[in-house]
């Protein structure tokens, strides 16, 4: 693995690349990267750097808004199959009905989706910011797509201020963690903090002490003054915790939860992305304009 790490690098520089990587990529990868993140903080990252490639180790919507925001940079997906389920459970064309079945409504699309889905969309949002863009938004309807878990959420938040037109998408991940597991473990380590992310369900955001963005959980643990926290997010995040706070406990939800997606992505993709310039993303102007547009509104409130 020395070996391997050792040509990454050398090939990072001789083309004046850099790495991001996800919180929920494997312990190696996010090791290895220049920058770890959220989907978000990478890709205004990747606007910024001065490096001519980005290699984007996470899945297909994360690399696509990094390029629809760094147009002239190449920007890399290092697997070409690491894709997203819940931005694919909603088509161009669903969307395209829900907007004619609810006219007066405007679209706010969780950035988990793909740029076709941003195209058609009056603005985008963050697990972060959802709350605020939605409330931004000039409209009393709002059809919130693709995650119904982060929609509800955003409901319970603004109560009668808006009303959400939800379409029935979900990350898997987070919608497999169980109230009846959060109840356990608050039995198991009943001083520990509950910490989860708003793609999880209603019943399960019910029982949580804080409800934050994968950001937000780093920043509140590392920041607490508790030294356990049951956290209710991927095992990326959770094995990053751990790393950067080794004074404290992190406990997922007794079964610990994978995007199996997110862990495509290994050393030897990265070298191979690096050495042969794949996969590299690549859309069409007529979407990319749309969709900056969508993710420009969602970027006011960042």
């Amino acid at each position: 693995m020395q070996e391997l790490v050792k040509k990454i690098k050398e090939l990072k520089e001789k083309k004046n690349a850099v790495i991001l990587a996800h919180n929920y990529q494997v312990e190696e990868v996010q090791q290895l990267a220049d920058y770890l993140g959220d989907s978000l903080e990478l890709s205004k990252l990747a606007a910024g750097v001065k490096h001519d490639i980005i290699v984007f180790a996470g899945v297909k919507f994360m690399a696509e808004t990094a390029k629809i925001l760094s147009p002239q940079k190449k920007v890399l997906l290092p697997r070409l199959d690491a894709g997203c389920p819940m931005a694919d459970m909603i088509t161009v064309e669903e969307l395209r009905e829900l907007k004619q079945e609810h006219p007066r409504a405007k679209v706010v699309t969780y950035v988990n989706s793909t740029v076709e889905i941003k195209a058609e969309s009056d603005a985008c949002c963050t697990s972060a910011n959802a709350v605020k863009v939605v409330g931004s938004i000039d409209a009393r309807e709002i059809i919130f797509i693709p995650d119904r878990n982060l929609g509800s959420y955003v409901q319970k938040i603004l109560g009668d201020k808006k009303t959400l037109i939800l379409y029935e998408g979900y990350c898997y991940v987070h919608d497999r963690i169980k109230k009846e597991e959060i109840e356990a473990m608050k039995k198991l380590y009943p001083g520990a903090k509950v910490v989860v992310h708003p793609e999880a369900r209603m019943d399960v955001i019910d029982l949580a002490d804080e409800v934050l963005s994968t950001s937000g959980m780093l920043r509140f643990t590392a920041d607490s003054p508790d030294k356990q926290f049951v956290i209710g997010t991927e095992q990326g995040l959770i094995e990053r915790m751990k790393r950067e706070n080794p004074g404290k406990e992190f406990y997922p939800p007794l079964k610990p939860k994978i995007c199996s997606n997110m862990k495509k992505t290994g050393l030897q993709d990265i070298a191979n992305a690096l050495e042969y310039d794949q996969y590299e993303i690549v859309i069409e102007e007529s979407i990319s304009r749309k969709a900056v547009k969508a993710l420009d509104e969602m970027l006011k409130y960042i």
